[in-house]
């Protein structure tokens, strides 16, 4: 993933700015933003502004901003779940053991966290300790795009920044960032169109408790063969049973919903997602 400091929060940039020219940033920072890209970005923005040798800092264009940006600068640590379903407690171990080194390079080390959503439990019980008062100089940055799913004992040894509204993306785009997914996520489903009519014709189906939705489950199946594609579908169902709520269809919408509840239940069981709409299919009949 490419680093951008351009496309820095430019308010939130304004307030880091000043912060650092009052000798007063933070030990830790939570960003919390819908667009994750856009607050790793502004991350990056804030390791470059400290360690910038241009006239205007950070001018991206220094050796030292070159070095931050590509990845090459030893006192900037970026976490991500290297493709991983989670961060985990190996990964966090290893900061610990940077967080006794002293800055190569710079006056401060910088942690960055992408996706500090995805810690396992273990995980964030180990950041603690680094985020409390560190020996030597250094500023954690965790991003995310849900603060609720942060433990609180993490959030509250952080400064929270939440990003501004303005710029961010809306329609699906929007509704995949409130609901867990990234942007990379958003850029790997790619077109969904043919998932949603099949998602909307299986929602009819049961409610008109016709046979043929078993066959338009096995037709959805067939289409949603990813992981991301059945987490997608699932939501699509669950948006679906809300409008029914919004639309004075309260009883409708929540038997709905009681039965996409078991279904996430079921798949923390690993029950297999052809089975999960069959089951949904055969609930509704009844």
């Amino acid at each position: 993933m490419a680093i951008e400091i351009s496309k820095k929060d430019a308010q939130q940039a304004a307030m880091l700015q000043r912060s650092f020219e009052q000798q007063h940033l933070a030990h830790s920072y939570l960003f919390v933003d819908a667009n994750e890209k856009q607050a790793l970005d502004t991350a990056f923005w804030l390791a470059c502004l400290l360690n910038c040798t241009g006239a205007n800092k950070p001018d991206g264009t220094c050796r030292n901003c070159q070095q931050i940006i590509s990845g090459n600068n030893p006192d900037v640590l970026l976490v991500t779940t290297e493709g991983k379903q989670s961060l985990g407690i190996d990964q966090v171990r290893v900061l610990k053991e940077e967080l006794a080194k002293r800055p190569v390079q710079s006056s401060m080390r910088f942690f960055i966290i992408d996706q500090a959503q995805k810690l396992t439990l273990s995980a964030a019980n180990a950041l603690l300790n680094l985020l409390e008062e560190p020996i030597a100089p250094v500023v954690t940055v965790l991003i995310t795009n849900n603060a609720d799913q942060i433990l609180p004992t993490v959030r509250s040894r952080t400064q929270i920044i939440n990003f501004a509204a303005d710029g961010q993306v809306n329609g699906k785009t929007a509704l995949l960032l409130e609901n867990g997914f990234t942007l990379e996520d958003v850029t790997e489903l790619g077109d969904t169109s043919k998932l949603d009519q099949a998602s909307k014709y299986f929602y009819q189906e049961m409610l008109e408790r016709n046979s043929l939705a078993i066959v338009s489950a096995h037709q959805l199946v067939e289409l949603a063969k990813g992981k991301l594609e059945q987490e997608y579908v699932l939501l699509l169902l669950k948006q679906m049973a809300q409008k029914e709520i919004e639309n004075d269809k309260q009883q409708l919408g929540a038997r709905m919903l009681k039965y996409l509840i078991e279904v996430d239940k079921m798949r923390l069981s690993n029950v297999g997602f052809r089975n999960l709409l069959d089951y949904l299919a055969l609930q509704w009949k009844r």
